[in-house]
């Protein structure tokens, strides 16, 4: 038998960590631990916005023992520490102090975090009451900046392991305006929303990836300038290289718009070629412009793109507010008159 052996855990998701916040943050102090880019630290912010407690951050790499446990001053014939504002705020008032982090911590900052995790007080003071302790950070097999962790600072936190959920991830990222090619290349392959941590130092994906990523392809998609070519690098630049390809892949692979699924994806988070495959009914546009220009032969979104602002003005019943109203319900998605196509 091997004197090794696996340390046992159990895991949550993100919503019950959120939820356990909520129940015992204020007495207890907590420890999440993911891998990086799980989301641990937006969990703490939206379960002390639900709060509506105000949410102080100490990032453990950049702080020092001072900066937790104060710089002493004399009053009188005796020397009292005197806490940093961000940690005892002067009007006493309950907030959720995040330590991001944690486990990054230097051995005499993990120290001075003593006492303000098990007795919630810096020194002679108390933290105000109903005040949160929370904390997060990556694990040593995640070859993050992370340092041992003393088993004293261990025995004074509850240590909650965060697990990926996909269908919760697929829900938060629909509310969150993640791009519907993106979620759907995750739903098919929803080993991909997490890789382990590479040994060298190269892109990887994690949730907060494939998020990064949905947001540079639609920013590049809004200037016009998204190929294929073009969305292969940006994958390759913000994924593990195996999901890259395999999302490129599975992205050209998916049926032109006009498709049934296709279709079945609203307006705004289509493909940008999908938008200008487009009947320009999509735009919702007034009467009065939508015959004007469907007398002119235009009928699609991509064919109205191509046109000169003055070339429009000269088409008869297309006034300056048709126009107007024209290019303010292209700008909601994303295009222009005239833009390259």
């Amino acid at each position: 038998m091997s004197d090794t052996t696996e340390p046992l855990h159990e895991t949550v998701t993100l919503s019950q960590a959120k939820q356990l916040i909520h129940c015992l943050a204020q007495e207890q102090s907590l420890l999440l631990l993911s891998p990086p880019g799980v989301g641990k630290s937006d969990v703490v912010r939206q379960a002390a916005a639900d709060a509506k407690l105000p949410c102080k951050s100490l990032l453990g790499t950049q702080i020092a023992p001072e900066d937790v446990s104060g710089v002493p001053r004399i009053i009188g014939e005796r020397s009292v520490f005197c806490p940093p504002r961000v940690l005892l705020p002067e009007n006493a008032a309950p907030f959720c102090l995040f330590l991001d982090e944690l486990p990054a911590c230097t051995p005499d900052v993990q120290k001075a975090f003593y006492s303000l995790l098990l007795e919630r007080r810096l020194g002679e003071y108390p933290l105000p009451p109903g005040t949160w302790v929370v904390a997060a950070g990556n694990r040593a097999e995640d070859r993050a900046l992370v340092r041992t962790i003393s088993s004293a600072l261990i025995n004074r936190v509850l240590i909650l392991h965060i697990r990926i959920d996909v269908p919760e991830w697929l829900t938060w990222a629909q509310a969150n305006g993640v791009r519907a090619d993106v979620r759907a290349f995750i739903e098919n392959k929803p080993e991909a929303l997490l890789r382990p941590v590479p040994r060298q130092a190269t892109p990887f994906s994690t949730p907060r990836a494939w998020a990064s990523l949905s947001r540079a392809l639609d920013l590049a998609e809004r200037g016009g300038i998204l190929t294929p070519s073009l969305s292969r690098a940006l994958a390759m630049g913000r994924v593990s290289p195996e999901d890259a390809e395999a999302f490129t892949e599975f992205c050209q692979s998916r049926p032109p718009a006009g498709a049934a699924d296709v279709e079945s994806i609203p307006f705004a988070e289509q493909p940008l070629e999908a938008k200008l495959r487009a009947p320009l009914d999509a735009l919702e546009l007034s009467v009065r412009a939508s015959n004007a220009l469907e007398s002119e032969g235009i009928s699609t979104v991509g064919e109205l793109v191509r046109q000169k602002e003055s070339d429009l003005l000269e088409v008869r019943n297309f006034s300056e507010r048709c126009l107007n109203e024209v290019k303010t319900k292209l700008a909601q998605y994303g295009l222009a008159i005239g833009m390259p196509t």
